[in-house]
């Protein structure tokens, strides 16, 4: 049976331990350098005051006094004695130069030689020095008596090596309580700080806080969704690869606020948004963004994160499909009027009367041929072409009379890489479906496009005889959401604006004579190279005034030669 190994401690624990061991260590130094020094400090203190004593008694004019006695004892013991209770020493002995006691604490002593070194002080120096004696181990001051210069008596004055001990014990015993409440204050506040901390790590040790890291870096960059954090205060705390790249944005940005990093206003306002939002499209210059954000909450508010997905190409494919569905719509309503018209040859036929029959189905096929005819003879791009047809179609049954000028031509493989076919149908798509709808109901309805090339651009205009814009909507007419045609929306020009502007072209919004809106797209075929050659010379782009365009009244396309039945313009891309 395999046993599991124990799992390592936690972080938390681990630093609760080392930071108890290093308290303890710091506190058990502490005690021992006190310890060390004060023992020091109360040996020296213990020489200074038995030092202190001695030069007292031997500049006392009662021990000379003393000697001229018969019985200098008799003088000197309670002299000595009296002294040794006053200033706390543990002896003070006077002796002979000989070193013969006159006192001594201990009365069976007197007489007896004294135990230590006499020598420097019957050469008149006084000194000090840490000798075994009577009372033991003790450190004591000998200082020479003189009287008429001649050193007459000694006096020795010590404190016991052992009541030095118990000093330093006392003091050693309150520093070990001190010691002890310190180890036990701060062994307190470690265990809180730590607490804490294994509250913030979730009790994972050190080795699974760091392979969580790599994970969360490896997921954090591996993830093809943008993802962006924000702290209490607003500022970017972390962004990976995918939200620099959707938003634009530099890897210095981690610690600016959203507010400054200059992204379209609803985009900030959803950043900075206090509640959750959920699946919110929002436009910048060139994507169009999913976006999900979430506060981040734990006891008070400590930022929000936010998940950006990339829609620009979803968008785009919808607005392809939409164009694919109204176009199937139109074939199969054509189908089923063909259908109508062919059981109409057939039965002119049966009643005899072949030549209307076929001039009937003559004039039939002239219409749709000349359609076709005058759609693939202008403009070369397939896909174009296959728009313009398709939305003649719809304006038609609408009730609009849609309009190819004259001077349309965009021959085949003419629009380079940089303006990819999805673009075009997004722009031209929106544009007419957004004047037909504009148009639909009003009397002589009626939708004029223009598309061409011209002077190194490619050049799309759709004008229309409807109500037009109001001048004070001029400037939100762009904006995502903005409709005259009730919510969800007003996503269409927006989308135009957004496909101009990867193509590095202009969007332009002016009235028709007659009342209606038109909208001019200019796209550039190449790259700016007469922006570069205007620089070399000297002069920006806005220096050199436009060449000359004469834009001829359109003409007519003819009307279908069936008429399908009525499809939806899908809201998604209709203003």
């Amino acid at each position: 049976m395999r046993i599991p190994l124990p799992r390592p401690r936690s972080l938390a624990g681990q630093l609760f331990a080392m930071q108890v061991v290093l308290v303890a260590a710091i506190v058990a130094g502490c005690a021992v350098f006190a310890y060390v020094t004060d023992r020091g400090q109360a040996e020296e203190t213990a020489r200074r005051q038995s030092t202190a004593t001695a030069t007292a008694v031997a500049a006392s004019p009662t021990v000379p006094q003393a000697l001229r006695s018969p019985n200098p004892t008799a003088v000197l013991q309670p002299y000595a004695e009296s002294v040794r209770k006053r200033t706390g020493v543990a002896f003070v002995v006077i002796m002979s130069p000989d070193g013969t006691r006159w006192s001594h604490p201990e009365a069976g002593e007197i007489g007896r030689a004294y135990l230590g070194h006499i020598e420097p002080a019957l050469q008149g120096r006084a000194f000090s020095e840490t000798h075994m004696g009577v009372l033991g181990r003790s450190v004591r001051t000998i200082t020479p008596v003189y009287e008429e210069g001649k050193v007459v008596a000694l006096v020795s004055s010590g404190i016991t090596i052992e009541k030095i001990s118990e000093q330093v014990r006392e003091q050693v015993t309150a520093l070990l309580g001190m010691a002890g409440a310190a180890l036990a204050i701060g062994g307190a506040g470690t265990y809180v700080i730590n607490a804490r901390l294994r509250r913030h790590t979730h009790g994972m040790n050190a080795t699974e806080l760091s392979r969580m890291h790599d994970y969360h870096e490896a997921a954090l960059h591996a993830v093809s969704e943008g993802l962006v954090m924000l702290d209490g205060q607003r500022r970017i705390a972390l962004i990976n690869d995918g939200a620099r790249e959707l938003l634009g944005l530099d890897a210095e940005v981690v610690g600016r606020s959203a507010a400054d990093l200059a992204l379209p206003v609803s985009l900030t306002s959803a950043l900075l948004a206090s509640e959750p939002r959920v699946d919110e499209l929002h436009l910048t210059a060139e994507r169009v963004l999913v976006v999900n954000t979430r506060p981040v909450v734990g006891g008070e508010r400590r930022g929000t994160v936010a998940t950006l997905r990339d829609r620009t190409e979803l968008q785009a494919l919808s607005g392809e499909l939409t164009s694919e569905r109204g176009f199937t719509q139109a074939l199969r309503s054509q189908a089923h009027e063909a259908a109508n018209r062919l059981h109409t040859v057939v039965s002119l036929i049966e009643l005899g009367r072949v030549e209307e029959a076929v001039g009937f189905a003559t004039a039939e096929l002239e219409l749709a041929q000349a359609l076709t005819d005058r759609v693939v003879d202008a403009v070369g791009e397939p896909v174009l072409a296959a728009l313009l047809l398709g939305k003649a179609a719809q304006a038609n049954e609408r009730g609009v009379e849609l309009t190819l000028s004259e001077d349309s031509r965009i021959d085949d493989g003419l629009l380079p890489p940089e303006i990819p076919s999805r673009d075009l149908v997004t722009i031209l798509g929106n544009l007419i479906d957004n004047a037909v709808e504009a148009t639909s109901g009003t009397p002589h309805a009626r939708v004029a496009v223009t598309a061409r090339t011209y002077d190194g651009e490619l050049l799309l205009r759709v004008r229309d005889t409807g109500p037009g814009i109001e001048e004070g909507d001029r400037d939100a007419v762009f904006d995502r959401g903005w409709s005259t045609h009730g919510p969800a929306r007003g996503l269409g020009l927006a989308l135009v604006r957004q496909a101009a502007t990867r193509a590095s072209g202009t969007v332009t919004l002016t009235d028709t004579p007659e009342g209606g809106a038109e909208f001019t797209v200019r796209l550039p075929l190449t790259p700016t190279t007469d922006a570069v050659a205007d620089a070399d010379a000297g002069a920006g782009p806005a220096a050199r005034p436009p060449a000359p365009r004469t834009e001829p009244e359109p003409v007519p396309v003819p009307k279908p030669a069936l008429e399908p039945q009525s499809a939806e313009t899908d809201p998604e891309v209709s203003t």
